[in-house]
């Protein structure tokens, strides 16, 4: 559950960071907030260790457990805000306070919002 928990702070911090318009650190904490979530849920499972940052190889992964988590393998677009967003070599000739902008941060937040929300719900049903 500490797991889920984080997830759930990253993305408020994703919000706050949006509202400042940073919008580069909203992209990011994004991403952080659907790869830990999606770690919670492997991590519940019983799994000891989960390896790896890509939300869309650790959403493969955690299929084994619930096909139905199919419906947002599409949250796996948030793993090209892992790098890029933070590091000024991670761009082309960018710097990544300029590359990313509200349309990019939106994305991002409604795609981990999906994630952390399924599995949250996921994680719920598993108790009950």
């Amino acid at each position: 559950m500490r797991w889920l928990l984080q997830a759930r702070q990253d993305l408020d911090d994703a919000k706050y960071c949006f509202q400042g318009k940073r919008f580069n650190l909203a992209c990011f904490l994004s991403q952080q907030a659907a790869e830990k979530a999606v770690k919670a849920f492997i991590y519940a499972q019983g799994e000891e260790i989960v390896l790896g940052h890509s939300v869309a190889h650790l959403l493969k992964h955690a299929l084994r457990y619930d096909p139905d988590l199919k419906e947002i393998l599409g949250a796996g677009g948030l793993d090209k805000y892992y790098i890029p967003t933070r590091y000024p070599n991670g761009l082309p000739g960018g710097l990544p306070f300029e590359a990313f902008d509200e349309a990019d941060a939106s994305k991002a937040i409604g795609m981990a919002e999906r994630v952390v929300k399924h599995v949250g719900s996921a994680m719920k049903e598993m108790q009950d």
